[in-house]
């Protein structure tokens, strides 16, 4: 038989999923590693999902999506945000953020172009890169710094090769939420290298100490950013596949090219849910962060009096505690505290270099369970 794709067959499994194959044949499994809200979409979004099947909207809508939807994430964008886009030749709708990351990245890039990634980053990124085309060039970012990007240090990773830099904020798997004023910088310093900007933005809604700062708002990056969205976080809508790309003109219009040959519209019952979840359940979305929140700040106090530091995450629903005081790499501890407590958490090293030391611990989890995961935790480091 001839070989297979070269690219895809060289690209590893999900490191994320190995533990949760290992938890699924264990009994009494607390898991803190699925990065997937615990409540289910809230009943008005679900009813309006339930009545456009009962009327018939089972059809396709235009390739770009829905025109009362995207007037909708254009409208709250600019009134949240100030980041202007015209729902009509700049906004996609997609089916979920992860086909919007591949379409902007198949768009982009020609092969071979380098795309600059932060890391520790969500494990998509950088196969996504490479199934374009593309090579990902990561950086790193420390946690006494808060994963903050470092501009210098992104600027000394730039050769004639690279194209874009792609980031996430809030971001996973640690919860940071990058300042604007580091925005700023990241948008002067691709505008003098003539760079594109890649924001995930999916977290957007899950902030705690500040306001999110839209990467499209900041005038020096407009031009050149594909800002990237959707309703699985925040309206916890993960299995509806509801996404977003707002990005100028010419980038959008071939989004929709690509778009249109690989996966036509996005779900039209989907589309109306989402219609549906902009326009009336603002206040359970409101609710649902406020509940994240007190598991934030209850599960983080948790992990310190357990002996760990913990970094207090800003944001999305992650909390990325060093383990160095174990003893154990990331992944050793995640194998023998699933094995010999019954947690679940991601080695910190599946989502790059600067991830080792630390595991991903996720906090859209009942507090109950919750609090008895940093016993079992507490109990697991005394064995030690």
């Amino acid at each position: 038989m001839k070989p297979l794709n070269e690219v895809i067959s060289a690209c590893p499994p999900s490191g994320i999923r190995r533990f949760f194959d290992i938890a699924a044949e264990m009994d009494d499994v607390i898991s803190l590693g699925v990065g997937e809200p615990d409540f289910v979409t809230p009943w008005r979004i679900r009813e309006a999902g339930i009545y456009a099947l009962e009327h018939g909207y089972t059809t396709y809508t235009s390739n770009a999506g829905l025109p009362a939807l995207r007037m909708l994430i254009c409208s709250q964008l600019q009134e949240r945000y100030a980041a202007e886009y015209a729902w009509d030749s700049e906004c996609l709708i997609t089916t979920g953020v992860s086909e919007g990351l591949d379409l902007a990245l198949r768009v982009l890039l020609n092969p071979g172009d380098e795309v600059i990634v932060p890391e520790p980053c969500y494990v998509a990124y950088e196969p996504c890169v490479a199934f374009a085309g593309g090579v990902a060039v990561t950086v790193p970012t420390r946690w006494e710094d808060g994963f903050a990007i470092d501009v210098d240090t992104v600027a000394a990773a730039i050769t004639p090769r690279t194209k874009a830099i792609l980031i996430g904020s809030p971001a996973n798997p640690t919860g940071a939420v990058q300042p604007r004023a580091a925005l700023q910088a990241l948008a002067e310093l691709a505008a003098r290298h003539d760079l594109y900007l890649i924001s995930d933005e999916i977290y957007d809604r899950l902030t705690y100490n500040g306001v999110h700062t839209c990467l499209g708002a900041i005038p020096a990056a407009r031009e050149r950013t594909v800002v990237l969205g959707g309703f699985s976080k925040a309206q916890a809508m993960t299995g509806w596949r509801v996404g977003w790309i707002c990005a100028p003109q010419p980038i959008a219009e071939l989004c929709v090219r690509v778009h249109q040959y690989t996966m036509l519209c996005a779900p039209h019952v989907s589309q109306l849910a989402a219609v549906e979840a902009l326009t009336s359940a603002n206040t359970d979305v409101e609710e649902m962060v406020a509940d994240y929140d007190r598991r934030r700040r209850v599960f983080v106090k948790g992990l310190r009096e357990t002996g760990l530091e913990c970094p207090e995450p800003e944001g999305a629903f992650y909390a990325f505690p060093s383990i160095r005081s174990s003893g154990l790499d990331s992944e050793t501890f995640a194998e023998r505290l699933l094995k010999e407590q019954g947690v679940a958490v991601v080695p910190g090293n599946v989502f790059g270099p600067s991830g080792e030391g630390h595991v991903r611990c996720s906090y859209a989890t009942a507090l109950p369970l919750l609090e008895q995961a940093v016993d079992r935790i507490g109990d697991f480091l005394r064995s030690l």
